[in-house]
Parts: C-alpha cells; structure tokens; sequence
C-alpha cells in the first residue's frame, strides 16, 4: 500500500511530525525492514523504540511513536500496537476483498494452497508465514498491493475475543473454519470453547458473502446455524458441497485423490504431505472455486503449491533416514496426523522426537498420554524433548537430540515435532538437514 504519513495520521488522528513524506507498506522489524516501508515500534519483551534509529538507517522514510520524536517524519500516537490495527484498518479500504481462514489445525497450509489457487487468476496478497494475530493481520493488508483483489488473512486465537477484533480490522466476505480441536484450553476451558471462539469468523460475515465449513468436523458444520450468509461444506469422503474421493497416499506422503463439487470433477495430486492435507486443498479449492478460478486452474495450483517451511516437510538423509520436519507447532490433533503420516513410511524402525503441546491447561498430562498411546499402537518409538509427559524416554538439549536422530539408520523415518516454544527448529538445523530461519512469527505469539 502506497501512501503519505499525512494520510496516515489524519486516519489515526494523531500529530505529524516532521515534513509529510510517502511511504510503501510497514514492518515492526528493524532488521528486515525494507526501504520506504513505515517503522512501527511495538513495545513487548524488547522496546521497539530502540530501533528507530536502526530502521531509519535501513531505509524506513517514517515512524510511529508512542515517546518523543528522534528526529525525521514521525507520527505520535498513544499506543504503537494500537494505532497499527487502525492502520490496517486504514490500508483494508484499498484492497477489494477479504479472506479470512481460522481453525485450531491447517490454516496456514490452507492460506498457502489457497493463495496458489487465486494468484493464478487474481492480484493477491497473503499472510507471511504465520501472521495471523494483532500484528500481523495489520501487516499483512498495510503490504498488500493497492491493486490486489483478494487478501488471504489466517486469523489465529489465543483468547475469546481475538477473532472478533481481528474481523473488525479486515472486515472479510468470505470466511473459513478448517477444525475445531484442543488448542488453548488454557484460556478457551474446552472444545465448546474453541467452537465458540472459532466461530466469531463465521457470526461475523455479511450476508453477500460466504462461510467455508469442514464437515468432517461436528463443531464446525454446527457453526453454519450463526450464519447470516449461504454456506459451503467440503468434506473428505462424506457428504458435502466439496467431496475428496479415492483418496491415496505415495511413500513421499503425497496424497491423490477425486474431487467433485458444483463447479464438475477433477483429479488432484498434492505436493504438501499428509493425508490430512486433502481437507485442507478442499477448504483451498472451495473457496477459489466461488472466487471464480477455473477448476482446472485451482487443480494445478494445488499440485503446484508448496507448503511454508517447517511443516510437513520430509527430508532424506545421506545415510539416514526420512525425516518429517514438522516443528513449527503443535497441538493433540496434528501431533496425531504426524505420527500417522510417519508411520505410512517404510523402514522398520520409526522414531518419534517430541517436544511440549503447550497451553493445554488441565489437558496436559492426559493428552500426551494419549498420544504417547497412539505412537504405540502405530509401532512407534516416542522419546520426549526436554519432557517426560509422553514417558520416561526422554532427551535434553541440542546436542542429546541430534545424537539420538544419529542412530536411526538409511532406510529408517523419523519425525521431529513440538510447540513454538520448544524451538525443535534448532535440533533439526544442528542436525543438518534445514537451512530456513526460524519463522518471525513465532516472536510475535502467533495463535492458533
């Protein structure tokens, strides 16, 4: 989004200091701010403000600021954080539509394969990686190109409340739930809890536009009663507007599969991996299909379309075995598709590295007990990343792990998997297999 500081503190109602200068998008990253994109100092464990020197130094022609101004174009304002949704407010005006997609497992890999679906016809902009809280949805649109015509925005969940605030800024026409699953308990209480919170999306889209539901998921099909527009189910295998049929999965964990819907039949292949990604090119593919993309468009949009780095990632080894790279975060339900997807591979040993599901409140114990379970009856070895809620075979620190990934032999598959907080990326960058940064989301508390 192309603007003036002048424009941008009229919106905000706040004072301008310093000479009006144009600016090109935001960021609250001093290090990776680019040239011409706003400085927005957010003030958490560090003080953003610190960096305004840093960011102006970068290239960033202008800066909010809740202290005094340091010198150049600022805009002073009450609360950095604050006045940052009401830029993106400001920025939704010049985009034409809006996507929203929520869901306790699989939006982000949904807003990847739907982003592949709409580009091919469309003018887009999508959420980087993660961004799907109070900062980066904001982020997001003030960087979305004047010219797109849809936004994708994930919108993530840390507290009842988070999506409605988050809906406020974005206003979306269309919106979609992928799941409802034990996330959060620590705040939400239970799963009726996580469907109510889920469902601000859905009870908040006008009636001109259209609510994407997974009904494989009683607690999502059940959200089509809140809402005031028409609706659209996909499903996998059962009764829907969306269907996946014939579903297989190859040794690279690539699923194939039938698609029928309104729009006629197509056969698909996908390059993200797991079976349970099928749901998640239905919810993809349902709304492109209704945003008006060829169906024969979103079927190679969807073969083509990779997912963002650290999920679901399989990595083979010189040597070694077939490593899923699954570490960006975890819950009870995608914990579960892992081991599953691990334990399609071949090789006689399987081994599973798993770190903390965190925030699962008075869940905790029992759920890594079940999934401690689950591993067994799937002939999975389990061994606990600096945890022993899954038992007593457990490993501590960097060096310990890749020692432990060291004696699975060629031929053999393991996964790596665990919360944000566990930070198992960097057992798997010690290891030697993953060049990627480790996602900037995870900075930002990036909700689920």
């Amino acid at each position: 989004m192309r603007c003036s500081t002048a424009e941008l503190a009229a919106h905000l109602g706040a004072e301008l200091v310093g000479p009006d200068v144009g600016i090109e998008g935001a960021s609250i990253d001093s290090r990776t701010i680019g040239r011409g994109q706003l400085y927005v100092p957010i003030v958490a464990r560090r003080d953003g403000h610190a960096f305004i020197g840093a960011a102006r130094r970068a290239g960033s022609p202008a800066y909010l600021t809740s202290r005094e101004p340091v010198g150049g174009t600022a805009i002073r304002v009450g609360d950095t954080a604050v006045a940052l949704l009401g830029l993106g407010a400001f920025a939704r005006g010049r985009v034409g539509g809006a996507i929203g997609i929520t869901g306790s497992v699989g939006k982000t890999t949904t807003k990847d394969l739907l982003a592949g679906c709409l580009a091919s016809t469309f003018p887009i902009a999508a959420s980087a990686r993660s961004f799907n809280n109070e900062l980066g949805l904001p982020l997001t649109l003030l960087n979305a190109p004047d010219a797109a015509r849809w936004v994708v925005l994930e919108m993530g969940i840390r507290r009842a409340g988070d999506i409605e605030r988050l809906v406020e800024v974005a206003h979306p026409e269309v919106g979609v739930v992928t799941s409802v699953a034990k996330a959060h308990l620590q705040s939400l209480g239970d799963l009726d809890g996580v469907a109510r919170a889920k469902g601000e999306l859905v009870a908040a889209l006008p009636r001109s536009g259209i609510a994407v539901l997974n009904f494989d998921d009683p607690r999502v099909r059940a959200m089509a009663s809140c809402s005031a527009c028409p609706v659209l189910g996909y499903a996998v295998g059962a009764d829907a507007d969306v269907r996946a049929d014939d579903v297989t999965l190859d040794r690279e964990l690539h699923a194939r599969f039938r698609m029928s819907s309104p729009w006629g039949r197509v056969e698909i292949r996908l390059e993200v991996r797991g079976v349970h990604q099928v749901a998640n090119s239905l919810a993809a593919a349902t709304v492109a299909l209704w945003c008006g993309v060829p169906l024969e468009q979103v079927a190679a949009a969807l073969t083509a379309t990779r997912g963002s780095p650290l999920r679901m990632e399989v990595r083979h080894v010189p040597g070694g075995p077939a490593l899923i790279v699954d570490c960006y975060n975890a819950n009870p339900a995608s914990t579960e598709a892992a081991l599953r997807a691990l334990a399609t591979l071949p090789g006689e040993r399987k081994l599973a590295l798993l770190g903390l599901m965190a925030e699962l409140g008075t869940e905790t114990q029992v759920e890594h007990r079940r999934i401690a379970l689950v591993a067994d009856q799937l002939g999975i070895e389990i061994v606990g990343y600096e945890t022993a809620l899954y038992g007593e075979a457990q490993v501590t620190g960097i060096d310990e792990a890749v020692a432990l990934l060291r004696t699975i032999g060629r031929g053999d598959a393991a996964l790596v998997k665990g919360s944000l907080v566990v930070r198992l990326e960097e057992v798997v960058r010690a290891y030697g297999v993953v060049e990627t940064p480790a996602p900037a989301s995870s900075r930002t508390g990036a909700g689920a």
